[in-house]
């Protein structure tokens, strides 16, 4: 009941602030999140606009160069190349920039925020400063490039999910597992009770199904059984409903053999396990490194908070972690066949800094960059389930589109450096050309 409270008074305040905005008459300040270009906040006007780009990676694996891209509502209605330079004013002029698709992060929660005394899950915010912290978490998401998200794991996540779909609140699209189906051997329950929690999160309005079938990478022996497993993911499927799981070691291929969607994390699983996942078609959400370094850079905040060290000294071994994971993602990138897909665990303290996994995956671990690029677009939309609707530049997609200054091809440092957004035929954020040199 609180997290709809928070989003009802939420609500209200952004009610207030889009009449603030239009008794303005001072231009749009792009710093202050629900100072929007348009007049309706997540509207998409039904006039034509056309973008302008000399540089656009398509979220297919492709460039492009020369291009007019031309939007009708929230849609992408044509992808002109070769256009002619000289050609009709475009509305947005990208030339310069590298445009490509809004990113897709399948692995966030976007309603954790640090305490008010500053750590790690311990409240303490009255509604309204809850709701403005779990706005602040959306917005600079979607100020980052991310122009869809799948939070995996908190009810909070429903009613913000809703205002975001409804136009009440600007932020990503976002999918959400309600609540996660947590492993706990057989106090989890049997294969039939496991199936009607299934079928309970589908009714409270689940995107997707979030399994823990393992612990950590230091204890990741698994807490479901192959039975449970396999229950779970056959009703999820039954449901219509995707599977993601967090396995690790023995659990990938018991996640994978059981059908399951989608495995995140995958640490200490074999070349072997990889191979079938490859075969079976299912995906890996590996991490690179952000989640770690979020947790060594916010320590204090997380010290001795659920789930977490005790003291300082215990988070040395979370950075022992970190070339584990390097050493994962490199194998896994060797696997022919494995789709590897865009997430960052973004959590308190990261929420905004999604793209640094992008840096962490090329620079550290040697994936190809196009290949990073296509991870958290077209690969990344397979994976959703919404290739249909979203992650590549080309016509019938949502117009969820952004520009990078810099090419993340050549210099993947660039991904810090969004100029624009726009999701659904609407612009976010537009830094004047005064400012991109």
């Amino acid at each position: 009941m609180r997290s709809v409270k928070v989003i009802l008074i939420l609500l209200a305040i952004l009610g207030v602030c889009a009449i603030a905005k239009r008794t303005s008459t001072r231009a749009p300040d792009q710093s202050k999140p629900f100072l929007l270009e348009q007049d309706k906040l997540n509207k998409p006007t039904q006039k034509r606009i056309v973008i302008s780009a000399s540089t656009v990676l398509d979220g297919r694996g492709r460039v492009l160069h020369d291009v007019r891209i031309v939007i009708e509502g929230s849609k992408i209605v044509a992808v002109e190349t070769k256009a002619d330079p000289k050609g009709a004013p475009a509305d947005y002029d990208l030339r310069g920039l590298t445009v490509l698709p809004g990113w897709i992060d399948a692995h966030v929660h976007i309603a954790w925020s640090f305490g008010k005394d500053g750590k790690n899950g311990s409240g303490g915010w009255t509604a309204e400063e809850a709701a403005y912290q779990t706005a602040s978490n959306a917005w600079v998401t979607l100020m980052a490039g991310f122009t869809t998200v799948q939070s995996v794991g908190s009810p909070a996540d429903v009613p913000l999910r809703d205002a975001i779909a409804q136009g009440k609140l600007p932020g990503p699209r976002i999918l959400t597992a309600v609540e996660p189906l947590m492993g706990r051997g057989e106090q989890t329950g049997t294969p039939e009770e496991i199936r009607a929690f299934v079928r309970k999160q589908k009714m409270a309005g689940a995107d997707l199904i979030k399994i823990f079938a393992a612990g950590g990478p230091s204890r990741p022996a698994m807490t479901l059984s192959q039975e449970q497993l396999n229950a779970a993911c056959d009703e999820a499927k039954k449901q219509g409903l995707r599977t993601l799981v967090h396995a690790y070691k023995d659990a990938v291929r018991a996640a994978t053999l059981a059908g399951c969607t989608q495995i995140e994390h995958g640490v200490l699983a074999t070349d072997d396990d990889l191979k079938l996942m490859a075969a079976k078609g299912a995906f890996l959400d590996p991490q690179a490194g952000l989640v770690w370094e979020n947790y060594l850079l916010n320590k204090e905040k997380f010290v001795g908070t659920l789930g977490y060290p005790n003291s300082l000294a215990g988070f040395a071994s979370m950075e022992k972690l970190i070339p584990m994971y390097h050493e994962f993602i490199q194998r896994a990138l060797k696997i022919p066949g494995l789709k590897i897909v865009f997430g960052t665990d973004a959590l308190a303290g990261s929420h905004g800094r999604n793209a640094e996994e992008f840096i962490d995956r090329v620079r550290d671990c040697g994936m190809d960059p196009m290949a990073a690029m296509v991870s958290a677009n077209s690969l990344g939309a397979e994976a959703l389930g919404m290739s249909n609707q979203i992650g590549a530049i080309a016509p019938g997609l949502q117009a969820d589109i952004i520009a990078l200054e810099g090419d993340p091809l050549k210099d993947i440092l660039a991904v810090r450096r969004v100029l624009f957004v726009m999701k659904g035929g609407v612009v976010y954020k537009n830094t004047p050309s005064s400012v991109r040199h």
